[in-house]
């Protein structure tokens, strides 16, 4: 009874002991995976080695009719297919995440016909998933081969092998499969980017008739309600309708003026009549700090990249007088090859940061929409210096 005692408390800790596993022929199951990932790449790389030689082959005969081309397309469409479907079997067998190629732009024929068939022939995805199933046929008869006979005769040295073949699965999958990795960052750039202008856009739509409603409309309202009174009065009082009439006059100056500004704040009229310079130079004079403005253009730049340079050189004379506490502060404007350059620089008291809470970040992302470059160096202290590159386009003779 002593020894059945101990050999039954023995054995459950021999059955759950990590580090040291019981000795067999057992494989790991990610073996028995690759194992059998290795052993379909047949039947997978029949399917796609028929299906390449047939339509696409095919297609690219029958280029010099009218019918070729289109076959041709829709046939990389179908090659789409089948890099998709060896991707997901790469996920459940092979453990391999490659992301999902972006899908092909004008794919539905939005855009006419020849944009689409255009787009579909030059379509880099598809002529690798081409190359991926051309050359898949040989490689997966070798592992086919390999992997069914190594289940009976290469038993303790399998998950070597396997692990190699797989490997090179792997690589395969991740060099021909795998979407374009610039193409792919510049889609989702352009994308977010068109986020960025979009809000942009529709925050200065609010913007301005916020600005009209509760500003010159407000005061163009209260103006025709006092004229009202005073044509009642003309007759009855004709001084308290003068001292009217003239109270109106004096509101009318400043519903002009107001509109004055929010047209400048929409685009003024100095930058488009003179340019950057005289522009910079009116905006500086509002600045809290003395600012040297230096302007060396050879020629003017497209009216929308000018108006980009005024505007951000703007908001940051506005951040010198809210926040800088400068005694000075200078603006510097250059092209270098295809790209304009901004410098704007104060010696306040620096620490600006771009999750500082000044519009600096807004200002960086409007930027980035267009391509653009926004770098702040301010430390604590010793001042901000403010590095802006705009890409450079010519003006036409329209604008």
């Amino acid at each position: 009874m002593t020894v059945s005692s101990t050999a039954s408390s023995i054995a459950p800790r021999t059955q759950t002991d990590d580090q040291l596993p019981p000795v067999g022929f057992a494989f790991p199951l990610h073996t028995w995976k690759e194992i059998a990932h290795l052993l379909f790449n047949l039947p997978a790389a029949l399917i796609g080695f028929v299906y390449v030689s047939f339509t696409i082959f095919a297609g690219a005969g029958l280029s010099v009719t009218v019918i070729g081309l289109p076959f041709l397309a829709l046939a990389l469409g179908g090659a789409r297919l089948i890099g998709r479907f060896e991707r997901a079997r790469a996920r459940m067998f092979l453990g391999v995440r490659v992301e999902e190629p972006s899908p092909l732009r004008g794919a539905h024929g939005g855009e006419g016909m020849l944009a689409w068939l255009w787009t579909s022939l030059k379509d880099p995805v598809a002529w690798r998933t081409v190359l991926f199933a051309s050359i898949r046929l040989p490689w997966g008869v070798v592992t086919f081969t390999i992997a069914l006979v190594g289940l009976f005769v290469l038993w303790p040295v399998l998950p070597f092998v396997v692990r190699l073949l797989a490997n090179a699965d792997r690589a395969m999958v991740r060099g021909l499969l795998s979407p374009s990795d610039e193409l792919e960052r510049r889609i989702a750039e352009l994308e977010s980017d068109r986020g960025v202008v979009v809000d942009t856009a529709a925050a200065d739509l609010r913007r301005i008739e916020r600005d009209l409603h509760d500003g010159a409309q407000a005061r163009l309202v209260a103006l025709a309600m006092d004229l009202g009174l005073a044509k009642e009065k003309l007759l009855e009082d004709p001084d308290a309708a003068a001292a009217m009439v003239d109270e109106a006059h004096g509101e009318v100056k400043i519903a002009l003026q107001e509109l004055r500004d929010l047209a400048r704040g929409i685009h003024p009229a100095v930058l488009t009549d003179r340019g950057l310079d005289a522009a910079l130079s009116s905006v500086a004079s509002r600045c809290t700090a003395p600012v040297k403005v230096s302007v060396e253009l050879v020629e003017r730049p497209a009216a929308a990249i000018e108006g980009i340079a005024y505007f951000t050189v703007s908001e940051l004379l506005q951040n010198i007088s809210k926040h800088a506490q400068a005694r000075q502060a200078a603006v510097d404007v250059w092209q270098s090859s295809d790209r304009l350059l901004i410098q704007v620089s104060d010696d306040g008291r620096g620490g600006a940061r771009l999750d500082g809470g000044t519009g600096l970040a807004g200002l960086a992302e409007r930027l980035d929409a267009v391509d653009g470059l926004f770098v702040v160096d301010s430390p604590a202290g010793g001042g901000t210096n403010v590095t802006v590159e705009i890409p450079w386009r010519v003006r036409t003779t329209s604008q």
